[in-house]
């Protein structure tokens, strides 16, 4: 046997396994109809959050525009939320992670997280051109021009205030790309093939996610409202869920006693996603289930008092409602006057908004 050709710059090359022509038709490299040498090795950073995980991807489809066959390599903190149909590689960060890309040629290298193990990461990296948040002298610095107003909004209250521009507006312009509404990249686990039996689909179902996590507690609707926010989607005909993890179980299982509501439990991410999607429409506050109504493409109704609405995109898939009362404590845990601004919203209008958008 000759020395055999291995195109190791394909897309399909794994180096460890067969590629998949090979494994479908036996094919080898010199007589591959599928080479698809690799135009842009390209990595990106997004350790934190689940929803921010979420709320990067439309980079991918980006990046797909400009590039005729990019290799994307991710690394994060989660990697089971990101499709593994439109990702080449994602890893978990790990030691065998950090050895991995620090020993690879990248053409591009973009790190969004302003966490200095994130930075400490992009700073490590050899690649032709970086964006995003670097390590310098041990604390976060903006790679260059492009990410200094996100580097100033996230240090200064009255610069985060005014801005008007999206999360993906942001971060596009960090990467010296132009948003043009690419979508969340997001998968919907139908595959999972579950039996909702519990769910009455022939009317519409609305999905109340009663939680927002510890962090931020300015942010919750209080039980009585979102009781009687189902009482009254129920009385006009809807199927109503309630939604949330093992942290919103007792608060969901005290509503569905008094409202009437289904609540079938809290699951796995990928399952809790498959349910989600079984909605026409959720009400949710500021939560990981916001970026998963918004990448499935659902109705959304989204309550927010303590964050700049301009940040979030809903691609015209629906509106943000406030409480009548100023929100006086911008991205603060505690309310300062000690009764949250989000007891003036009342259920009867978030049932108006409802109907609205669907």
């Amino acid at each position: 046997m000759g020395e055999l050709t291995i195109h190791q710059d394909c897309k399909h090359y794994k180096g460890t396994i067969p590629c998949d022509p090979h494994k479908e038709s036996g094919v080898h490299c010199e007589s591959c109809d599928n080479y698809k040498p690799i135009d842009a090795r390209i990595l990106i950073i997004k350790l934190g959050a689940i929803g921010d995980v979420i709320r990067t991807t439309p980079l991918i489809s980006a990046y797909k525009k400009k590039y005729v066959n990019p290799k994307f390599t991710w690394v994060t903190l989660t990697p089971s939320i990101l499709p593994s149909s439109e990702i080449d590689e994602i890893l978990n960060l790990s030691i065998e992670t950090l050895l991995y890309i620090q020993n690879t040629k990248f053409d591009i290298a973009i790190n969004l997280d302003k966490e200095k193990e994130a930075c400490a990461i992009l700073k490590q990296v050899d690649s032709e051109e970086k964006y995003g948040f670097i390590l310098k002298d041990g604390e976060t610095a903006a790679v260059n021009n492009l990410a200094n107003h996100k580097l100033s909004t996230g240090l200064f209250d009255d610069l985060s205030k005014a801005n008007k521009k999206s999360y993906c507006e942001e971060i596009f312009e960090i990467c010296g790309l132009t948003f043009n509404g690419e979508k969340y990249l997001l998968d919907n686990h139908a595959n999972l093939e579950l039996n909702w039996k519990e769910i009455n689909n022939t009317k519409k179902v609305i999905g109340l996610n009663t939680g927002c996590g510890d962090r931020w507690t300015t942010r919750l609707w209080d039980v009585t409202h979102w009781t009687n926010l189902a009482q009254e989607l129920i009385k006009s005909g809807y199927e109503v869920i309630l939604l949330g993890g093992e942290q919103e179980d007792n608060r969901n299982t005290i509503i569905a006693q008094k409202s009437g509501a289904k609540y079938l439990g809290y699951f796995a991410l990928n399952k809790f996603i498959n349910l989600v999607n079984q909605c026409d429409l959720v009400v949710t506050q500021v939560t990981m289930c916001m970026h998963l109504t918004i990448g499935l493409s659902k109705k959304i109704v989204l309550l927010n008092n303590i964050f700049n609405p301009y940040e979030f995109d809903l691609y015209n898939n629906g509106e943000i409602l406030s409480p009548q009362k100023p929100c006086d404590c911008f991205y603060k845990g505690k309310c300062i006057h000690g009764t949250s601004c989000m007891e003036t919203l009342d259920s009867g209008e978030v049932f108006k908004a409802i109907e609205r958008n669907l």
